[in-house]
Parts: C-alpha cells; structure tokens; sequence
C-alpha cells in the first residue's frame, strides 16, 4: 500500500527542516568570519553537487536542466537569494532558536498567499494548527528582546525574511506544475552562486580551512534540504505541510544547547511543547479517513 502523497510530503518537509535547520548551526557558527556574499556563494556552489548527482541518479541528465520558463526561475533565484541573505544575517545575530522562530512567520504569511493564489482550501485545524505554531514561535522570540541593540538587526532581518520566504514558497508551489524539482534547485542554486559570487571584488577574508569545511557543508545541508523541500510542496498543499516548518525550532534549541552551550529557558520548553501540539493537529487530521 503507497503512502498518501499529502503524507509523503509530510515526511519530506521533516527531512527538509532537520536538514536547514543544521545547514542555520553552521551559518550561525561561521557566520560572523566569512562575508555575507561569500556565505552565500558557497552555501549555493557546493548545493549544486548534490542536486546534480540527484538528477544523475534520477536519470534526468541532461534534460532537467532544459526549461520552457526561464524568467520564473529568474524570479524564484532573485527573490530566493534576498531570502537567503536576510536568513543568514538573522544567524549571524541571533541564536540559532531565535531566528528560526522569526522564520516561522512564514508559514503564517504562506497560508493566506496560498488560498489566493492558488486556490487551496484552509481547514480549521490547519489554521489552528499554524495559530498554535506561531504562538510557540513568539515564546522563543521574546528571549531576544534582552539581548541588545545587534539583536535588534536579526530581528529585523528575520522579519524580511519571512515576508519574501512566503512568496518565494508560493512562487515554487505554482512552479511544480511544469518544473522538476531538480530544475528548481538547480537553477537557484546557479542563480545564488552567481549573485554571492559578484561580491568577491568588494573582499571577501581569508579563512581557516576548518571555516571552509563549515562553508562547504553549509551547501550539501542546503542543497539536499531544497530538494526534499520542493519535493514537498509538489506532493501536498502548501497550507498542510506549513505547519511542520515549526519542529524545526526544536532541533534549533538542541543546536544551541549541543554547540553553542545556549540552554532553553521556560518559555522556550513552552514553545516547544506548543508547537508540538501544532504538528500533533495536522498529523492527526491526514491520517483521519475522508468521508465521501
């Protein structure tokens, strides 16, 4: 028996999270020696092997890289790489928790922009799921309004975050209709590599080679994560698999805790257990049998 897809991409948007919210340890650990463009450069460059070596595997060489819409993956890369530098200055300024729990108001942005765009549906439990979410998100984020005037600059760039991460998930959602996934990524990760790669003559610093490995893992975290995540929304609506973005805050609070020896207070505890009532919600409504 195949699993239901809405389910498959479930699984896939799990995988996705652990694997960006890792990819965010290692921009937060290496974010404040290397420069913004060249963070992006090789967070893009190195991507590009494990989604090439998808393609092989998939046997899609070299047609996916063929593409009848060339001007939507202009406009996914552009608006995808401002959504990647504001990601990365959000790490480099704030904890790993706290600016995933920014990046949580995406979903909360994604829902409405879905239903409009593309004519989803939102069940009840699916906004009571992401209203849940969200709150669990702005327990953790009140732990960064004591952390100084720098902190102030993630936030705000944590909120630009958010707003271009909706539109670029929407952007790919309308984008699977014709797309490949490996096509998506593979162009962004292009697209990225090349804008990062445009701020080498403004100095990028030398750095340690055990920076470069950080760098270099921070692009096969990413690129395998992008693959899961457009995989995701090709398989389920938008507004189901939204609310799974939020368990990335729990491996976030292990990161801070194992690496960077930041524990979790009491709100951030609250945040999780709240946050898991969340996913509990949506997992529950898909596995509950449709009536006719």
């Amino acid at each position: 028996m195949s699993m239901p897809p809405a389910l498959s991409g479930i699984g896939l948007r799990l995988l996705a999270v652990l694997l960006i919210t890792a990819m965010s340890a290692v921009i937060h650990a290496v974010g404040t020696r290397a420069a913004l463009g060249q963070i992006i450069f090789w967070r893009s460059f190195v991507a590009l092997v494990p989604i090439v070596l998808y393609m092989a595997l998939r046997s899609d060489l070299p047609r996916a890289l063929s593409t009848r819409h060339p001007r939507l993956h202009l406009t996914r890369g552009l608006f995808g790489a401002a959504s990647m530098a504001f990601s990365f200055v959000s790490l480099i300024y704030l904890p790993v928790a706290n600016a995933q729990a920014l990046a949580y108001l995406a979903p909360v942005l994604t829902l409405p922009l879905a239903a409009l765009h593309l004519g989803e549906r939102l069940r009840p439990v699916t906004l009571s799921a992401v209203t849940l979410g969200f709150a669990g998100a702005l327990l953790i984020l009140w732990q960064s309004l004591d952390m100084g005037q720098t902190a102030w600059i993630g936030v705000a760039a944590g909120l630009a975050y958010a707003l271009t991460m909706a539109v670029v998930r929407v952007h790919i959602k309308a984008m699977t209709r014709t797309e490949s996934a490996a096509t998506i990524a593979f162009y962004f990760a292009v697209i990225c590599a090349g804008i990062g790669l445009c701020t080498l003559p403004f100095g990028w610093p030398q750095l340690t080679t055990p920076d470069l490995m950080l760098l270099t893992a921070s692009g096969l975290l990413g690129g395998l994560a992008h693959i899961a995540s457009t995989k995701a929304v090709a398989r389920a609506p938008v507004s189901t698999i939204a609310p799974f973005d939020f368990t990335g805050l729990i491996w976030a609070i292990g990161f801070d805790a194992v690496l960077f020896a930041i524990l979790p207070t009491p709100l951030a505890i609250a945040g999780m257990g709240t946050i898991l009532i969340a996913g509990l919600l949506v997992i529950g409504q898909e596995l509950r049998p449709r009536t006719p």
